[in-house]
C-alpha cells in the first residue's frame, strides 16, 4: 500500500510510538492519584508530554498545555467555554466543521473571511467584518483541503489591535511546520497527524493564564473538596482519567520531531509535494486546488474531469493500492467556494515517511486514469 492520507491520520510512525503505548498499557496506573510506582510513572509521562509540547511551541510553562482527545474536542471545549450568543465571531471559509459546527451551535453572530480563486484568505476585508460586539476570531493555520498556510502573523496582529482573542486550529500544521505559542492566544492541536502520536490524543495551548467557563466537570485529582471545577488550565479541561497510554505514545512522536527538527521535516515534505505537483500540473483533465507558488502543507486536492471523487479514490485504491481521501473533507464552505460540492475532491497528503518512488507511482496512476 502507498499511504497518501496523512492529513487524516499518520499511519507510518516512528516505531517507538507504538512501543511506548504497549509499555504504558502494561505498566501505567492512574496518573496523579497516588504514590506507588505504576501511578508515578504514569504521572511523569503525562508531565513529560506537557514539557515536550511546550518545548516544541516555545512555551515557558508546561501547565499551560491541557490534553484532550483530539483537535475536535479542543475546539469544542474552547468555543463552548468562551463564546456567548451575544458575541460576534470571525472565522474563515477554509475552516473545518470542527470549528464551524461548535460556532453555529453557540448561537453567536458569524462573519467569514473569504478567499480568492486559489484559496488564499482575503485579508483586506478584515476591517469590514469588525462589529462592536466582535470578541473572537477562530481560524485554521492551514487548510486541510487546499494545503494553503494562512498568514497567521497578520491575523494575530489585527486581532491584537482590535482586542480580539485569536483561537488557532493547528490540527494540520503542528509537527509539519513551525507553530509557536505566541502565534495566537489559544492553539488547538491533535496528536495523531503530523505529531506522529496515537489517535485519541490532542490538546489546548493557552499562551497566558485566563479563566474559562467550566463545560466539562468531574474528578481532576486536585481541589476535591471544592464544589466546582478549577477554571484554569489544565484542570478546567482535564477532568477524569487521562489517556496516559496515548500520551506516552505522543511523547515519543514529539521527541522524534524535536530530534529531527521541524525545518528538516518540512523541507522533506515540501520536496515531495513539489515533485507531485510538477508531475501532474500539465494533465489536461486534472484540476488542482490551492496556491502552489507559496510555501504550503504537503496536501494536494484535485478533481479529474467527468469523475466523481469517490470513483477516483476507489480506482486509485483498487488498481494501484494508493490510499487517498475523497469527498468534502469536513470543510463544506471551501468546497462551495470552488463549486465542488457535488463532485468532491480527492486529497493526496504526504508525510516525511513517504518516498520519491511512491510519489512517482502516484503521478503515473493519475496520468493513466486521466488519459
Amino acid at each position: 500500500m502507498i499511504y497518501f492520507d496523512n492529513a487524516a491520520t499518520s499511519l507510518i510512525r516512528p516505531p517507538e510510538v507504538a512501543e511506548a503505548v504497549f509499555y504504558a498499557i502494561n505498566h501505567f496506573g492512574n496518573a496523579g492519584r497516588s504514590f506507588y510506582d505504576a501511578t508515578m510513572v504514569s504521572s511523569r509521562a503525562v508531565y513529560k508530554t506537557r514539557e515536550a509540547i511546550a518545548s516544541l511551541v516555545g512555551l515557558d510553562n508546561p501547565l499551560q498545555v491541557a490534553f484532550t482527545s483530539s483537535a475536535t474536542e479542543s475546539l469544542n471545549l474552547v468555543i463552548r467555554s468562551l463564546i456567548k450568543p451575544e458575541d460576534a465571531v470571525i472565522t474563515t471559509v477554509t475552516d473545518h466543521n470542527s470549528t464551524l459546527r461548535p460556532l453555529y451551535l453557540s448561537g453567536c453572530q458569524l462573519d467569514f473571511i473569504s478567499c480568492d480563486d486559489q484559496g488564499n484568505l482575503l485579508l483586506d476585508s478584515l476591517d469590514q467584518l469588525l462589529r462592536p460586539n466582535t470578541r473572537f476570531m477562530v481560524a485554521n493555520h492551514g487548510s486541510n483541503v487546499t494545503g494553503n498556510i494562512n498568514d497567521v502573523k497578520t491575523l494575530y496582529q489585527w486581532c491584537q489591535a482590535h482586542h480580539l482573542t485569536l483561537v488557532l486550529d493547528a490540527a494540520q500544521t503542528m509537527g509539519s511546520i513551525e507553530v509557536k505559542a505566541d502565534m495566537a492566544d489559544i492553539i488547538c492541536f491533535t496528536g495523531h497527524k503530523s505529531l506522529m502520536g496515537p489517535q485519541g490524543t490532542g490538546g489546548i495551548i493557552v499562551k497566558e493564564d485566563r479563566t474559562f467557563e467550566v463545560v466539562k466537570t468531574g474528578g481532576a485529582g486536585t481541589d476535591s473538596f471544592e464544589r466546582f471545577q478549577n477554571q484554569h488550565v489544565p484542570d478546567v479541561f482535564e477532568c477524569g482519567t487521562q489517556n496516559s497510554h496515548g500520551l506516552h505514545g505522543l511523547l515519543k512522536g514529539v521527541e522524534y520531531i524535536l530530534r529531527q527538527g521541524i525545518d528538516q521535516i518540512n523541507e522533506r515534505e515540501s520536496r515531495l509535494v513539489s515533485r507531485f505537483y510538477q508531475g501532474i500540473r500539465d494533465l489536461d483533465q486534472v484540476t488542482l486546488y490551492g496556491d502552489f507558488t507559496r510555501p504550503r502543507l504537503p496536501v494536494v486536492s484535485l478533481t479529474v474531469e467527468g469523475m466523481d471523487s469517490a470513483d477516483l479514490a476507489l480506482m486509485l485504491w483498487e488498481d494501484y493500492q494508493i490510499a487517498t481521501r475523497a469527498g468534502a473533507h469536513c470543510a463544506p464552505l471551501i468546497h462551495q467556494h470552488f463549486k465542488t460540492r457535488a463532485q468532491g475532491m480527492v486529497r493526496f497528503s504526504f508525510s516525511s515517511f513517504n518516498t520519491e518512488e511512491e510519489i512517482d507511482r502516484g503521478i503515473e496512476a493519475l496520468r493513466r486514469i486521466s488519459n
